[in-house]
């Protein structure tokens, strides 16, 4: 979803504390993003452990800049997400 400064996608899944708390700084900063549910999504899933190492860690987070930068984080923090989105 559009940041307003980019694109954010916050793969995740039910129960992940760490989701959890990234979900609450971006909200609490107005950052708009786009949940993915890597237990409903077998193609989001496929991603999260092609850029994990085989792993499904989450949050995983891919960021689009307004350059069209791409990253891709593992359980950032909100700096990071924001670091990224300058890219």
């Amino acid at each position: 979803m559009l940041s307003g400064n980019g694109e954010i996608t916050v793969y995740w899944r039910p129960g992940c504390v760490f989701c959890m708390k990234l979900w609450t700084q971006l909200r609490v900063t107005g950052t708009r993003y786009r949940p993915v549910n890597i237990w409903r999504d077998p193609d989001a899933a496929a991603f999260v452990r092609s850029v994990n190492d085989g792993n499904e860690t989450v949050p995983t987070v891919r960021v689009v800049s307004p350059s069209g930068t791409e990253s891709v984080l593992t359980n950032p923090s909100l700096a990071e997400v924001r670091q990224a989105l300058t890219a």
